[in-house]
């Protein structure tokens, strides 16, 4: 049953965007195998089990829906009211970042959609699918795929202001869930603010590294 109060639309989009924040942690983390020369192994362990990664994929889209439709549908419903109505603190709301969460994740949305066609559904740029192109061991070369690609500047530029845009939303949304959560008395807030602040920094740093370390050609 969907949620007919703000305060209940306000917790699913402090649900969705935790669990969502749990996926970008983990993706990261999978991504960190191209150092260790691991990438391929681990695609080929993730694609062993179709209806498990599949089964990841449409819960994704579900929580990446509500998401969505409930940020939409909340900053609507803020626009419209008045200044005095607004549950957010105003030091949190007049911050560069909460005050363009909508732009950001418009942008993070976008992104997903390139992302999806170009690493896993392969379309974009065809000569540098993983499928077409196996490794030593007859797997698909995601390696050679994902620093092809990297090496072209457009499509690096690209990653990279789309991992700015996430880090500003992340930056303002982690401790935005968690204040939904009640979360927000003197003495646990700040902690909750400087904590997420921190873990948009160390995750914008990390998704941003293997573009540089491939352009860096430290991987190549």
């Amino acid at each position: 049953m969907l949620p007919t109060s703000s305060v209940g639309r306000k917790l699913v989009m402090a649900a969705t965007g935790q669990l969502i924040f749990l996926f970008v942690i983990l993706h990261v983390l999978g991504n960190a195998t191209i150092y260790f020369g691991w990438l391929n192994a681990y695609a080929a362990h993730l694609h062993a089990l179709p209806p498990l990664i599949w089964s990841f994929r449409i819960g994704l889209i579900v929580l990446f829906a509500f998401h969505i439709f409930y940020g939409i549908v909340l900053t609507l419903e803020n626009n419209k009211a008045k200044p005095e109505s607004y549950v957010m603190r105003n030091d949190l709301s007049a911050t560069v970042a909460g005050r363009n969460m909508v732009w950001t994740g418009a942008v993070i949305g976008s992104f997903l959609i390139y992302h999806l066609l170009h690493f896993t559904v392969q379309v974009t740029n065809p000569s540098l699918a993983a499928a077409r192109h196996l490794d030593s061991l007859g797997r698909p070369d995601v390696f050679m795929m994902v620093v092809k690609s990297f090496q072209n500047f457009g499509i690096a530029s690209l990653y990279l202001l789309s991992m700015i845009a996430l880090w500003l939303h992340l930056s303002h949304g982690i401790q935005s869930s968690f204040q939904t959560w009640g979360m927000n008395n003197e003495q646990s807030f700040p902690i909750i603010k400087r904590a997420g602040a921190f873990a948009a920094i160390v995750l914008f740093v990390a998704y941003i590294a293997v573009p540089i370390v491939i352009a860096a050609r430290i991987v190549k």
